[in-house]
């Protein structure tokens, strides 16, 4: 897996990842765990999608 994820990418994910679970738990839902998707992504550095579409948020090695 090549990573496609920059840090900024990784930081809002991680914050968009922990408000749907604190959202899930305030508001007793499972969908609550759809937040374990942004922080595995953010974690790992690779998206998916973004690898799919040929994407990339995160800076060229120099």
């Amino acid at each position: 897996m090549k990573q496609n994820v920059g840090s900024i990418d990784q930081y809002i994910r991680y914050a968009i990842g922990v408000a749907a679970l604190i959202a899930g738990i305030a508001y007793e839902s499972v969908w609550g765990l759809i937040g374990v998707v942004p922080i595995m992504t953010a974690l790992l550095s690779w998206c998916p999608p973004y690898a799919l579409l040929g994407l990339s948020s995160k800076k060229a090695d120099s």
